[in-house]
């Protein structure tokens, strides 16, 4: 397998994921090597040959975990860009390597588990604390943002309202609103600017015609086919699953598509203008 790095992050160079057989082919080793360096710690050993021994047992074990965390960390990367957060945030990228590294320390392979899918806990609980303390928000109002954005993701298409939140939070209206609105506050947080298309308040220009030559011209170059699903779903004249059933293709697929467009409009030359007009409707 190409081990060639992917990029730097926290200090560990990025590797290509590991094989299941790969990764667990350096369990052994990391066991192996923790034990050494616990006898070594000791200070007993009076043996050079078992001393020379043990030394080359820990040191294995320490390149197997810098092996595991550098194949792994790239989930780091991943969790926090999902989330949508810029990840020149040093915090956040410190959070996650160390929720990694956690995880590393905690891990028992006797259960079955890909090291990856542990570290995914450990990693969000990291990260999650590490945007509460920079969004200032108690431990309790953070679960409650995190409900929400749970309660959102099971409804991606659907503007919840202060009576929603407040039944499936259990809690009272009043408190619903606050909590929105910390929601808001924090996805405030997530880039420099909104993000182009991706506003909840569209109160005009569902139809293209409404809209300038120029807008039309530069979203069909950038969303080529895909241009109606986007500008559909942008403007919310049909749901991720309408528009999925149109063009006959599953919800998942419909998703991954409309967000390649999202990512194409952003990163265009025209973004700014574009995202002007949008915040012009």
């Amino acid at each position: 397998m190409n081990s060639a790095p992917k990029g730097v992050i926290g200090g560990l160079a990025m590797t290509p994921p590991l094989s299941v057989e790969e990764e667990r082919r350096l369990h052994p080793i990391i066991q192996t090597g923790r034990k050494a360096a616990a006898t070594l710690a000791k200070g007993k050993i009076t043996d050079q040959a078992k001393r020379r021994k043990l030394l080359r047992e820990r040191q294995a074990g320490q390149d197997a975990e810098t092996r595991l965390l550098q194949a792994t960390c790239g989930l780091v990367r991943t969790r926090v860009m999902e989330r949508g957060y810029r990840f020149g945030s040093e915090e956040l990228e410190a959070a996650g390597i160390e929720g990694l590294v956690n995880a590393l320390h905690r891990f028992d392979p006797k259960q079955g588990n890909r090291f990856s899918t542990y570290a995914n806990y450990w990693i969000m609980k990291l990260v999650n604390l590490a945007v509460q303390q920079q969004a200032g928000l108690t431990d309790s109002e953070m679960r409650q943002v995190l409900a929400l954005q749970k309660l959102e993701r099971l409804h991606p298409t659907k503007r919840l309202t202060k009576k929603e939140v407040a039944a499936e939070l259990e809690i009272s209206q009043s408190k619903a609103l606050e909590v929105l609105q910390m929601n808001r506050d924090l996805n405030a947080r997530r880039y420099e600017q909104s993000t182009p298309f991706e506003m909840s308040e569209i109160k005009q220009a569902s139809d293209p015609g409404d809209a300038p030559s120029w807008v039309i011209d530069a979203l069909r170059e950038l969303c080529g086919e895909d241009f109606d699903a986007f500008w559909q779903a942008t403007f919310r004249t049909m749901s991720i699953e309408e528009i999925a059933n149109k063009e006959g293709i599953s919800r998942q697929g419909m998703t991954k598509r409309i967000e390649r467009c999202r990512l194409a409009v952003r990163e265009s030359p025209v973004a700014e203008r574009l995202q002007r007009w949008f915040d012009q409707q």
